[in-house]
């Protein structure tokens, strides 16, 4: 495919980078790549040896050194040629994506654009890494706050994204002065190596060292747990599942070391009797079958008001009926394959877990096969009736698998439903009624920590703040203030006077 030839991959591929230089051992295994869309081999890459990552590290420390001096806006030009770099390859990377991870293309092309776009954030921010001024009970004193560069930061991301989350996390870092070592996800490495081939053009045309951006493609019993336990990365940054999350906090902490965890999500759209259903119908379908249900962000959970669950109910049946699936190739077809066939296994396995549950399955849940589906991927999305106490309703399922859940009452109840699981990443609500509105924004509304309203649960703009509550995990990546997690804070107390008093007035003389 012409795509691969011009992001320079080949039919064998190195993965472990340090910025221009690949370092080409071929003794830690290889990853034989293949397409959840069609079911074809596309390149191998050699993994990352526990050797490799040494290198890596002592290039990534040595790098900081020097990184660490370069003025913010400086670092924050380097920034902006990776944006138009990126804006040169949008087609072909996009298209990379889209056939890598078997999302549509049209989401693989936003994918690219939000890696442009966190890159233009990212240049504004490279000026505004500020700091406070507060006032010193002293005489002649002066006590600000200031934030200075962190180091190494390890970025962990998953399939699902294969590029745009290790954006968030590497970009903001760049303009904070940190170096990166980056882990993808073995499911989808060739995006990885594509995304540091587009980068070491930059890098080599600045005449910049190596070692500050850099690519480690390895098992994560190896390289994936020596970063978690390395104390020269002093952030690690994790997408993943609850359990590998829970397992990163432990490792992290125990060494004081600093995360940022992205983990699962349970995501509710609330439809009150007030809402404009020609805004609905559109979110919810959207929310729940983008990606093939595989967001952190996927709306699983729908929670209608009894007075119109029917006819919302049908209005998303007849949505899903028009729904076309197949190549995510095709800029036609909305809804591509699930990751790999493990993925569709657990899709199959949820809907019957829920069906012994009590729920019913109003439609989809099948595996497609025949001409065109030959990877053995597809499945058509389902919709089911449920309650929200079925244990696996408590779950994510990561996959196309809608949950419908009537409430009476008023919002609160509504609210209290979708509060009731153990994850708080992202949620929203239906209405055209302002109290209605406020409440669920309220600090005795949702509980996750993204809400809106008549907007759905997936697909966050960069300028925001992204992350949640509760076993979703903690910190934020990409937009307003969270670039201050990818620094250290340092309060400053100047004394300009002649005497030396000491706070709280406490006398000490000698």
């Amino acid at each position: 495919m012409d795509f691969l030839k011009q992001l320079g991959l080949s039919a064998e591929n190195f993965g472990c980078s340090t910025g221009q230089e690949w370092l080409k051992r071929t003794d830690a295994g290889v990853l034989e790549v293949e397409s959840p869309v069609d079911g074809k081999k596309i390149a191998k890459v050699y993994q990352c040896s526990e050797e490799d990552y040494e290198n890596t590290l002592e290039k990534a420390t040595e790098s900081f050194k020097i990184w660490r001096k370069t003025p913010a806006p400086k670092r924050g030009e380097i920034v902006r040629q990776i944006g138009l770099k990126l804006r040169e390859y949008k087609d072909p990377l996009g298209r990379l994506v889209s056939y890598e991870m078997g999302k549509s293309l049209q989401e693989g092309w936003g994918e690219v654009q939000e890696m442009i776009d966190i890159c233009d954030f990212a240049v504004g921010q490279s000026r505004q890494l500020y700091g406070f001024m507060m006032q010193s009970e002293r005489p002649y004193h002066r006590m600000y706050e200031q934030y200075h560069p962190l180091g190494v930061v390890g970025v962990v991301t998953a399939f699902n994204f294969p590029v745009a989350v290790w954006s968030w996390n590497a970009m903001i870092a760049a303009i904070c002065g940190d170096v990166v070592v980056w882990k993808p996800s073995s499911k989808v490495p060739l995006s990885a190596i594509a995304v540091q081939h587009i980068v070491a053009e930059v890098l080599k045309e600045n005449n910049l060292p190596e070692g500050i951006f850099n690519l480690v493609i390895g098992r994560g019993n190896t390289v994936g747990e020596r970063m978690l336990h390395d104390k020269r990365v002093i952030l690690v940054s994790i997408t993943g599942s609850i359990e590998v999350g829970c397992h990163a906090n432990e490792v992290v902490a125990k060494r004081f070391g600093k995360i940022i965890c992205e983990l699962g999500g349970n995501n509710a759209i609330i439809v009150t009797p007030e809402a404009d259903l020609n805004l609905t119908i559109p979110a919810i379908v959207f929310g729940a079958v983008g990606t093939a249900g595989q967001r952190c962000t996927t709306t699983r959970r729908v929670i209608i008001h009894e007075s119109i669950y029917e006819k919302v109910k049908e209005s998303l049946l007849k949505s899903y009926q028009s729904l076309k699936i197949g190549t995510p190739l095709e800029v036609k077809n909305h809804v591509g394959p699930l990751i790999d066939k493990e993925a569709v296994k657990m899709f199959t396995k949820a809907i019957q877990k829920v069906k012994r549950e009590g729920g019913t399955l109003l439609y989809g849940g099948n595996v497609l096969e025949g001409d065109g589906y030959e990877s053995g991927c597809y499945v058509v999305p389902a919709i089911m009736e449920v309650k929200n106490d079925f244990p696996t309703v408590q779950e994510e399922t990561f996959a196309p698998l809608l949950y419908l859940i009537k409430y009476s009452g008023d919002v609160q109840n509504a609210i209290d439903i979708q509060n009731d699981v153990v994850q708080g990443l992202s949620s929203a609500i239906f209405t055209t009624n302002l109290r209605e509105a406020e409440t669920f924004l309220s600090a005795w509304g949702s509980d996750c920590g993204i809400a809106n309203v008549n907007i759905g649960t997936s697909g966050s703009e960069i300028g925001g703040a992204f992350g949640g509550e509760k076993e979703t995990g903690g910190g934020r990546e990409s937009g307003s203030d969270a670039w201050k997690f990818y620094m250290r804070r340092q309060t400053n107390t100047i004394n300009f006077g002649k005497e030396l008093p000491l706070a709280q007035g406490i006398k000490f003389e000698i």
